[in-house]
């Protein structure tokens, strides 16, 4: 299958550039201009939202190959979250007017995005199914499994960096001691293992599918 790599360089004639980033650096603020799209090639950055009040919330996690600062496409003129890497990474960025021309002059591209696009708008509706309806155990089960890219091609990977408590209970909506005790449930029935890395199984799959998981026979 195509991928976006072999696109951007190419054919945004210089409205690319790359952008190497480390650990905790920001790549665009909230109420910053909207002029631009990332393409995130190496490493992990998080999304994340500040309120009036001042609380912040991380509400998605971009692995290689997504893209984040979409919205400029839409017709946002400001950034509505920030994108803060989380370990160090290589970025694409995309000039607004240069990825327009991508997706208008190359089909292909276009339709790659197109279903970039259409499965990020799935994963949103799904999240708010999720956090509407299901328990914290079940949010959490499903993040988790999100974040070891299951379902992808491949088998689930460990999820690195290490992903605080405190993280994962702001993009669940519950409390950090809710999320240990679930965690320490999920390690003793097999479905997760953590020394250093988290290594998730599918068979966490059983929490989301199930109210109540079985424990796993030894």
């Amino acid at each position: 299958m195509a991928s976006f790599h072999q696109f951007i360089f190419p054919d945004v004639n210089g409205g690319a550039t790359d952008v190497k980033f480390r650990a905790d650096q920001t790549l665009f603020s909230q109420g910053d201009p909207a002029d631009s799209v990332f393409y995130v090639r190496e490493g992990k950055v998080k999304i994340t939202v500040l309120s009036e009040e001042g609380k912040e919330a991380v509400v998605a996690i971009h692995s290689p190959g997504d893209f984040c600062g979409e919205g400029c496409l839409g017709g946002q003129t400001a950034r509505m979250a920030s994108a803060v890497a989380m370990t160090d990474g290589v970025a694409t960025r995309i000039e607004k007017a240069a990825i327009v021309r991508l997706i208008h002059d190359n089909r292909e591209f276009s339709e790659l995005f197109t279903a970039h696009l259409l499965a990020r708008t799935i994963r949103v509706e799904a999240d708010l199914v999720d956090q509407l309806f299901n328990s914290s155990e079940k949010r959490l089960a499903r993040l988790l499994l999100i974040l070891a890219n299951f379902g992808k091609e491949g088998t689930p990977q460990p999820i690195t960096p290490a992903i605080s408590q405190e993280m994962l209970a702001e993009m669940i909506g519950t409390t950090r001691s809710r999320v240990s005790s679930f965690m320490n449930k999920f390690r003793e029935l097999g479905f997760i293992d953590y020394n250093g890395t988290l290594q998730v199984h599918s068979s966490l799959l059983s929490v989301v599918l199930h109210d109540q998981p079985r424990k796993i026979e030894e």
